[in-house]
Order: C-alpha cells, then structure tokens, then sequence
C-alpha cells in the first residue's frame, strides 16, 4: 500500500517548520445546500427572420441558461429534456415537442444558448404574448401561446437570473491557513518499515512542500476568481446603471416628444431629410435594450399611422368622397373647391379568365445559380414567373391614381403652388402602391413593342414602346386633360443570389398646361428571399421632385429592415425654391396613405403633435382580385382585348404578345412555347439595332432622353399601320422587318 493514503489533517503552514503534529477536532458539518429549482422546459414561438417569421422552439432553462432547440433537429448534445423539468404550456405542439425530446434524449443538440446572468427580460407593451431577452449582443423575440405562459416564463427567468451563477463568498471556501495535517500515522508505518528518524523527517519535509505548492496554487486560482466574481458585479451594476439612464431618456423624450402616444420630433427629418448610420444603429440599440417594437424609431410613421389614424384618415375621405365629390367637384378640407371636369363611364373587365390547365411550377434556383451577378434583362425565365402584363403596361399601371395629378392642375389655376406641389408628390408615391403583393415579374418587351391605353373615364391616353434593346430602354408618353406626363427608364437589374436589385436611370416629367414643370427619378427597388421564404419587394432611396415654379419636394423612402414590423415608410418636406423654406412636411407609406402638415414644423412648440393638424392626401385602392398575381382592378383591365378594340391596334401592341396571352388564358404550355419562340426571334434585335434600327414613335434629344414625336393617335384613327413590323411573328415576318 502506498504510504501517502494514510495522510490525516495537519497545519500546512507549521508543518513546514517541523512543529509537532496537532490533531483538530472534525468541523462541524456545514448545512446542505438549498434545493436548485426544477429545470423549466416548453415550446416558444421564436422570430427569426422576415422570410421565415416565427417558428417553434423547444426552450429549457437550466442552471441559468436558456437553450433552444430546433424541433426535427439532431446531432450531439446534451439532453434536451431533464427529467424533472417543469413544463410551460399545454396543447399538441408541447405534446409533440416532448415526445421528439424523448426520442432524441441526449443526441439533441441545442441550437443557441442565452445566460441570463448578464441579459434583460422584458415584456412586450403591445402584445401580452411576447417578451424580449436581451444578450447585450443579440435580441431573442419569443411568443408564447397564452399571456399565462408568458408570465410563467417571465417569472421563471428573473428567478434564475437572479439566482445563477451563484457569487462564492469566503465562506464557501473558508480560510486556507485552516487546513490541517498529521503525519503520525505516516510516521508510525515508516518506522515499522525500519527506517531510521532522519529518513522519516525527510519524507514528512518532502510531503509538506509538494503540498504547500498545491495550496499556492489553489490560494492563486480563488484570488483569481474573486476577481472575476467583482468584475462580474460591476458589469452586472453598471448594466442597472445604463438601463436606468435609458428609462430616464425615454420618459424625458416622451415628455418633450410625445403627445398622445405619437412622436412628433421630426425635426431630423425636416433638417436633411435623413439621418446618418450611427444615429439608426444608436436607435435600434437602444430599441432592443430597454423595450422593444414600442420603443422609438427614428421617424417612425407607426407613430404617426396607427391603424386608428387610418382607419379615421379613411372614414373622413369616404365622408368627403360621399358629402363633397360627385365626379363634379372635390371639396378639399383645408377650404379651397376644386372643381374637376366630369369623365364618361366605361365599363371593364373585374376579373382575369380562368385558367384552363393545371400548373406546374418549377424551382428558380435551379436556373438562378447560374447567373447570379448577370444582366436581369438578359436572363431566360420559364413564364410561371411572369405575370400577364409587360412592362409597357406596367407603365401606365403607375398613373393608376392621376386623379391626383387632375387636383394638381385645379390647385394650380386657384394660384396655389404648394398644394400643387403636395400632389404631384403623393402621384410620384402612389406610383409603387400596385407593387404590394406583386411577386411575378412582367413581360420584357420586344425590339418595338407598344402599348397604348384610352381611358377616357381617367381622361387620359398612353403610349408606351420599347426603344432600345442594349441597354434595356422603355419610354412613354400620357396626355390628360390639362397636362401631359413623359418619361424613359433603363432599368438595370441583377441577381445577387437571394436578391434582386434593380436601379432606375431615367427622368419623369409632368408638365402642366401653363407651363410648370416637374421633373423626379425613381428610387431602388430589391426583390427578397427569391430562394426561400416570402417573397417580398422593397424601395429605397431619395427621390427629389424638381419644380420650375415656387416649390420643390424631397422625399426618404425607407428601407425596410429585417424584422421591420412597420415598414414601406416614405416622408420628406416641400421647399421654397427662393428662400430655401420648408413649408410643408410629407409622412406616409407607398402601400397605404400619403398625408401632409403645413408650416414649417422647426417653429412648432415642444411637444407639437403634427397628426393633430396632419391631413389625408393619398390612400391607396385596397381592393385586390384574388388570382396568384394580386392584381388590382385597375390592372386587370390593362391587357384586356375586346373584338372592337383589336381591330384597332398595330401589330405591335402588348395585348397581341401570344404568350402573355396564353399565360393571362391559363395555358402554360403553348404560353412557355410562345416565349421560346419570341425569344429566338428577338435574338436579332441587338443586331438590327446594331444597323441603326430607329424606334418609330419616339426620338432622342440632346439630352439623350426620349421624347414622342407624335403620329400614332392619328395613324390609329386611320387605321394606317403600314411600315409597321410583325414583331411577334403573326405573319412569320422577322422583328424589326418592314
């Protein structure tokens, strides 16, 4: 037997000196340790991204930390369900939850982690269904299914957090100068050995300085952790600290900032129209640290637009519509009456036909993989991911609200040059409200296609043709009554793998019969989650409405983050072009409502509510038909083909492209083969183009912009379209042929 197995306690620090050995009487035994609470376990709705939304989790709390799992998930890991857990919640989802724990046992690996000792656990103000875990580094959003479940979470995470990890004090260790040992027993077998006195004195010196080492480094290692034990509670102070001085902040700004729950300190916004990046990420920092969707944004119109403002915004416009609009006059409720020329009634198609095969949609991805960074114009797609309009059609789907631009005109002729201006920017944003919902893309047009539209119940009539094939260059030109809108786009478009970025080049003009014009570009539209996930489009950017007369308007269009739960936010303010003045502030959204506030909101007193004299300009038709296109009514009828109508048209008309025609039909096949066909022929375009192919009903100017030289209205009423090519190959004439 190894001699050192009989050691018993003796003083380490008078066993070095070789004092005799002194027994101590055996400490009483300390008292056993409180009970750990149970490990808490239950299914929590966790948020994860704007594509995938919420998706169930299985959440244990266990000795402070809070681990997630996916449900269906495998791999290494420690068990996900402890044996005696609580359980939070009822119903299938938990049922099914713990029988994949069971299944799993330790083979299920925790997908993250959070420990609570160093995070925030916060209720949500708006919904008593979730709560917030903040890390310092990141933000868990969770939903439970019931407010009991969320108060049982709650209380169960505070009590972790407060009890774990538990701070060691100098008891837990007691004092190392205690520890005690005796080496008679040691002692008594060495000499049974025979050694001598002299060898047994060398063993005991030898033994006692190995472990007076072992208690240097234990006395280290306990200083090193009341260090870090310190450390932790003055990060865990100042944390307090920092929380309680946000509080502070926020109630201060809600007091200088606030005025029936709405944030009306714009003056940011008013100042440039922007603000930089830190003060957004500053924003969302502190957002995730002290509240959560309740906290304040910069600029954020879900203070301003509440559904009860627009429920209200949209009862006072039906009441005006109802009360003061009967296709004769508008009564405009600042005082003013403009008095709007009366359009004949035309009746249209409501609804697209039904489709007369089954589709079959194929993977994008699979075509898409290969040509990520590529032209979007030069790419081939099957026609499931069209939509039976192109983009000359397109076009004239954004005057879809020139009623407005028809208000313009009116406020114009009154002498009032701001309210002219506030139209004209509510039409430039109105133009993106059919975009909502909208996941196909359009037709791309070929080398010479045209589209008109006569709408004499809008009193307008467009034209649209395409003009150049590389770069991409579609141009159009509208009449109404009483002022005349152009403009050319070369959109260029990429794939960026998961996203599709598409930038405007081109300028709209819109001229009035008296001669003010107003000239703007379109801002950046990206098309998200093309692989997984909801599809969904966004646009971004500034866009600067040019005047010629007093005023001019700019305009922020928001990007939409993330987990953005109030996004498509669009404000700016109107400006005196002589003084530099802001006069008017605009604030809305491009897919609901646009509404404006007079006077310079800079000398507004603190605490100024601008929804208090805020007043509706815009608000979008929210009437959609129910076909996987989300078409509104307005743009069903775009493409629709009438048997008087068709004998009218040139042979380069958009309503005579077969293959949008067979996929508006349902008949996916022919509409597939069509495409093909189409395709191969406008392989020659580029180098008809090349040959100097000139389009026939626009031309360039100096600028480089394309202007309509007329002649098609006239040649329509004659019915004169010879010269005019068969571009789709009616005739088996090749595009751009005489």
């Amino acid at each position: 037997m190894n001699p050192l197995c009989c050691i018993a306690p003796v003083s380490l620090e008078h066993a070095v000196e070789h004092q005799p050995p002194r027994i101590l009487a055996t400490p009483p035994p300390s008292p056993p340790p409180a009970a750990a609470p149970a490990a808490v376990a239950g299914v929590l709705h966790k948020w994860v991204n704007y594509g995938k939304g919420w998706r169930s989790r299985w959440f244990v709390l266990e000795d402070g930390v809070l681990s997630y799992y996916k449900l269906r998930g495998g791999g290494g890991g420690e068990s996900a369900s402890p044996a005696a857990a609580r359980l939070i919640g009822e119903g299938g989802a938990l049922r099914r939850a713990r029988e994949e724990a069971a299944v799993a046992g330790k083979q299920w690996k925790p997908f993250g982690e959070v420990h609570l000792k160093v995070s925030s656990i916060r209720p949500s103000k708006s919904d008593d269904k979730r709560l917030y875990i903040f890390s310092g580094t990141k933000t868990l959003h969770l939903k439970c299914e019931t407010e009991d479940d969320r108060n049982a979470w709650i209380e169960a995470l505070l009590m972790a957090k407060d009890r774990f990890p538990r701070a060691l004090t100098s008891n837990d260790f007691g004092s190392m100068s205690d520890i005690l040992l005796s080496t008679e027993k040691l002692r008594v077998r060495l000499l049974q050995e025979g050694l001598n006195e002299t060898v047994v004195k060398d063993c005991e010196s030898i033994m006692m300085t190995e472990l007076l080492k072992l208690h240097n480094q234990m006395k280290s290692q306990r200083q090193q952790y009341s260090i870090l034990i310190d450390r932790l509670r003055q990060l865990e102070t100042e944390k307090v600290e920092l929380e309680r001085t946000v509080v502070h902040e926020t109630k201060e700004r809600e007091t200088h900032g606030y005025v029936n729950n709405r944030y009306s300190d714009f003056y940011s916004v008013l100042s440039g129209g922007s603000v930089s990046e830190s003060d957004l990420d500053t924003a969302s920092q502190v957002a995730d640290v002290e509240t959560d969707e309740d906290e304040v944004m910069y600029f954020d119109t879900r203070d301003f637009l509440s559904v009860e403002s627009l429920r209200s915004a949209s009862c006072r416009r039906r009441e005006l519509m109802t009360n003061g609009y009967n296709g004769l006059e508008y009564i405009d409720p600042v005082a003013n009456t403009v008095k709007l020329t009366q359009y004949p009634s035309v009746n249209r198609r409501d609804k697209l036909p039904e489709p007369k095969e089954k589709e079959n949609p194929v993977g994008l991805w699979s075509i898409i993989k290969e040509n990520i960074g590529k032209d979007l114009s030069g790419v081939c797609l099957p026609v499931y991911f069209n939509e039976p309009l192109s983009s000359l059609q397109k076009c004239f789907e954004d005057l879809e609200y020139s009623y407005l631009v028809d208000h313009a005109l009116q406020w114009g002729k009154q002498d009032d040059s701001l309210m002219r201006t506030l139209h004209v920017a509510a039409f430039a944003v109105s133009g993106y409200a059919s975009t909502e919902g909208r996941q196909c893309k359009p037709f791309n047009p070929l080398l010479g296609e045209t589209y008109e539209a006569d709408y004499p119940d809008r009193g307008l009539r467009f034209f649209s043709e395409k003009v150049s094939h590389h770069p991409m260059v579609v141009a159009c030109h509208c009449e109404g009554r009483g002022w005349n809108f152009w403009g050319d786009s070369n959109l260029k478009g990429k794939f960026w793998g998961r996203s599709i970025q598409l930038d405007p080049i081109g300028v709209l003009t819109l001229q009035f019969d008296d001669g003010e014009t107003f000239q703007w570009s379109k801002v950046t539209t990206s098309i998200y989650n093309i692989i997984i996930g909801k599809i969904y489009c966004d646009h971004y950017g500034t866009m600067r409405i040019k005047g010629s007369g007093n005023y001019s308007c700019k305009l922020k269009f928001k990007e939409q983050s993330i987990i953005d739960r109030n996004p498509h936010q669009v404000h700016g303010f109107v400006q005196d072009n002589r003084t530099g003045q802001k006069v008017a502030m605009l604030i809305g959204k491009w897919d609901e409502a646009m509404y404006y506030v007079l006077g310079d909101p800079s000398t507004k007193p603190k605490g100024y509510d601008p929804m208090s004299e805020a007043v509706l300009l815009w608000e979008r038709d929210k009437s959609l038909n129910q076909t996987r296109y989300n078409l509104s009514p307005f743009a069903i009828s775009l493409n629709e083909l009438t048997p008087h109508l068709s004998k009218k048209l040139p042979p380069t008309d958009s309503r005579l492209r077969p293959d949008q025609r067979h996929l508006e039909n349902g008949e996916y096949e022919m509409a597939n083969a069509e495409k093909l066909r189409l395709e191969q022929l406008q392989r020659q375009a580029r180098r008809l183009q090349e040959k100097g192919w000139q389009p026939r009903w626009f031309s360039k100017d100096e600028d480089d912009s394309y202007l309509y030289v007329g002649g098609y209205w006239e040649a329509r009423e004659k019915g004169n379209w010879d010269g005019i090519p068969d571009i789709f190959g009616h005739r088996g004439a090749s595009p751009g042929s005489s």
